[in-house]
């Protein structure tokens, strides 16, 4: 009794000595976990645009026709959150260089129009509205600028680096800056009324703008967006989808603001990226980034808007979800009743996770020690996973239901701080006493949704057919 006792605890102390597989590099750092985790971010258009009916303002509008006449970020910010969403992102300044805050550096602003008497700051309310509701904040400020006189010429870059330095001193913290692709054409350039090109890859020497901003805001660690990154890439369209194989490396070495032909590269990833940078699903719930009245009967049904959520979260990628104030300054009564039936239809889906606590087998598991046991993927805590030895590449994990359900989705997570590793992967059912495939796809990553489109089954069963390294699973759910 005495000596099985003591193997018994010897063989537990030994397979505890089992060893976690390396990390496959590139992997995401904390603010960037902190992001995929995020899943629903919200960005607001809202600036002159709003009241000229345009989507690109000319930068000649006067400043006069910036007018809400019931402004209430706090009902954008309540609307938002009661529909799951983590963040706001808002156009600070979009193309036409009106500033939302009162800039001491321009007259085109906030400071210069009939709102609150020209002593209105939408930036400040906004950042203080979100924080009181528990949210993270974000800027958008467009690179070009239609209004500077100086813009496409070395004086402007100087003006752009202190509209960085007013937002970050004065509205932070931020926890992403969201640099748009869109720079140089026709514009009002003080009066010039002319064309302006300029060298995206140069023109705005991003990498020191970028270490101007870290050292404003050391901590927390600030996310930049654009098409290269360096935190988060754009997703190649603005549809509201990521590619099924959907990487979240890439290599940017050569990547930059506005580069043409790389939307195909910029919506899959590359597999043997040498850095972190994942795609945000970036796309309005309305046919427009502005609101127009016109299009009220175009906002997207919450059916739609669910489709989207499959195809940018399902994927992998974060959605960026626009939804643009009106010209009183409140969301509309249709966004607002979309976006509610929406959230149910989210909630409804993804309720009941059949899988919790269920039993869970595996073909093999690492070092057969506890750590990396298959009952990991069900236990619901995300800092656990399946893994196997450094050498076995695929694997199979059965969940038993323990009798028949309809089953409508299958959801699987990487455990990603360990890097990105399948490249194929397939979803099986147990129907009349055989396992037969009822879904197969290639990547993974943070997430990845299945439709299984009502199969009843008591078994399901997941294979690991190909991956990059030691597969590690953190999380199995069923609805």
């Amino acid at each position: 009794m005495f000596i099985s006792l003591f193997l018994l605890l010897a063989c537990n102390q030994a397979n505890d000595l089992v060893t976690p597989p390396e990390p496959l590099y590139p992997v995401p750092n904390e603010a960037q976990l902190e992001w995929h985790e995020m899943e629903l971010i919200a960005f607001i258009h809202f600036t002159t645009n709003t009241f000229t009916g345009v989507e690109w303002g000319y930068g000649d509008e006067s400043p006069d026709i910036f007018n809400p006449t019931e402004m209430d970020v706090d009902q954008w910010v309540t609307v938002l959150k009661d529909a799951g969403f983590k963040a706001l992102i808002i156009t600070a300044k979009h193309h036409d260089g009106f500033t939302l805050w009162p800039s001491e550096y321009t007259e085109h602003s906030v400071k210069n129009s009939p709102y609150l008497d020209g002593e209105g700051d939408v930036l400040r309310e906004l950042a203080d509205a979100v924080r009181r509701h528990g949210l993270k904040f974000g800027v958008y400020l467009s690179p070009w600028d239609r209004n500077h006189p100086e813009y496409a010429r070395p004086e402007y870059i100087t003006y752009y680096r202190n509209q960085i330095r007013e937002i970050f001193e004065n509205y932070g913290p931020i926890f992403e800056m969201w640099f748009d692709g869109a720079n140089g054409g026709d514009g009002y350039y003080g009066g010039a009324r002319e064309t302006r090109m300029i060298d995206r890859e140069t023109y705005y020497d991003w990498p020191a703008t970028i270490e101007m901003v870290r050292e404003l805001q050391p901590e927390p660690h600030v996310l930049f967006f654009s098409d290269a990154g360096p935190d988060i890439r754009w997703v190649g369209n603005e549809q509201g989808w990521v590619s099924e194989t959907n990487w979240n490396t890439i290599n940017n070495d050569t990547l930059y603001a506005g580069q043409s032909g790389i939307e195909q590269l910029l919506t899959t990833g590359e597999e043997h990226g040498r850095k972190w940078i994942p795609a945000e699903v970036d796309v309005s719930i309305r046919p427009g980034w502005f609101y127009h009245a016109e299009q009220d009967s175009m906002v997207k049904s919450p059916e739609r808007l669910f489709e989207i959520y499959l195809s940018s979260v399902g994927r992998g990628s974060t959605l960026l979800l626009n939804v643009p104030p009106d010209r009183r300054g409140l969301i509309h009564e249709i966004d607002t009743e979309n976006l509610m039936k929406w959230r149910k239809m989210i909630d409804e889906s993804f309720s009941m996770n059949l899988a919790a606590g269920a039993d869970v087998s595996a073909d093999t598991y690492r070092g057969a020690s506890n750590p990396f046991h298959p009952a990991n993927v069900t236990d619901g805590n995300k800092d656990t996973y399946w893994a196997t030895d450094d050498d076995v590449l695929t694997g199979s994990l059965v969940i038993d239901l323990g009798d028949e359900k309809v089953i409508n989705y299958v959801q699987l997570q990487e455990y990603i701080r360990l890097g990105q590793r399948i490249r194929d992967f397939s979803v099986d059912t147990w129907i009349e006493g055989e396992w037969r495939q009822a879904a197969a796809a290639t990547t993974i990553g943070y997430k990845r949704i299945m439709n299984l489109n009502g199969i009843k089954t008591d078994r399901i069963r997941v294979n690991i057919n190909d991956s990059r390294a030691a597969p590690v699973i953190s999380s199995i759910e069923i609805y």
